[in-house]
């Protein structure tokens, strides 16, 4: 156990640091509502922004509902929510009842809760402190009826901040994706990822890779816009599963901005469903 640092607010909730004023076990995983059930919680996350997470967590989700799985997405990137538009759900989407809040529910029947469906606007920024930030993705767990939920995907913001904390502390999350692009900065980002999750004592299934190659419309070839990647060996390295190569791919895109999601083709996350059936549902306790 490490001393206690010259900064420590002896607000445990607030801190992952293992030091000498933690005097017990702390436990802050937070409740659901009572007629709320998720089995799985899936937290996909990034070490930088831009790399297509919210892109990755619409086709899990899209994905596992095709297996025949209930599947939700709790979008706690609350300052930039892309996951409505992904649908075609707008503001205004989610409503309220006397059990708590409804999500949006897809064509296909996925449940989504994101800040922008609670908003006015769509365009309208977000302008939260931090603590502000982490209470709503608490309240977007605990205030939100999630009936019957095989899959619940957590599309986390990059980085290791104040929300992906919030979420490793505060929901019982039985796995992470990583997501991540090949750029040479990828082995110090991935490894910030999975150092965070191991400290958080959160399983890491694997990494997916996006914007891997553009497939040449003509002869099929794969060409590497952002140089060869060192996805597998960086993987290798922290003894992790390399789940998919996705292509940057136009039409993914134009599908993701006319809100058609569900109508991918979401195929090469084959290896990443099955890693998400195979985890044990290490919290699960908690959940009840």
């Amino acid at each position: 156990m490490s001393e206690t640092p010259e900064n420590c607010t002896h607000d445990c909730s607030t801190c992952g640091q293992n030091c000498a004023s933690r005097q017990a076990p702390q436990d802050f995983i937070e409740k659901l509502n009572a007629v709320s059930n998720v089995k799985k919680v899936i937290g996909i996350v990034s070490g930088k922004g831009g790399v297509g997470k919210s892109l990755v967590t619409s086709m899990m989700a899209v994905q596992m509902s095709r297996r025949g799985y209930h599947t939700a997405i709790l979008d706690a990137d609350i300052t930039g929510p892309s996951i409505p538009k992904c649908f075609g759900i707008h503001a205004g989407g989610a409503e309220n009842s006397n059990y708590g809040i409804i999500p949006a529910k897809t064509a296909g029947g996925i449940d989504i809760m994101s800040v922008n469906l609670l908003l006015q606007e769509e365009t309208a920024p977000v302008v939260w402190r931090g603590p502000v930030i982490a209470g709503a993705v608490k309240q977007f767990w605990t205030d939100v009826v999630w009936q019957d939920v095989d899959y619940m995907f957590v599309d986390m913001p990059p980085g290791t901040g104040d929300v992906p904390l919030t979420v490793f502390q505060s929901l019982p999350v039985d796995g992470i994706i990583i997501v991540t692009s090949p750029q040479e900065l990828v082995s110090m980002i991935v490894t910030k990822a999975v150092n965070m999750a191991r400290m958080m004592n959160i399983p890491v299934l694997g990494v997916v890779e996006n914007m891997s190659y553009v497939e040449c419309p003509d002869c099929g070839k794969q060409i590497k816009i952002f140089g060869e990647s060192h996805i597998d060996e960086t993987a290798a390295s922290m003894g992790l599963a390399v789940l998919a190569k996705l292509p940057i791919d136009p039409a993914i895109a134009a599908a993701c901005d006319a809100g058609n999601a569900e109508e991918l083709d979401v195929s090469r996350l084959d290896t990443a469903a099955a890693a998400v059936e195979a985890a044990p549902i290490v919290a699960e306790k908690k959940k009840q």
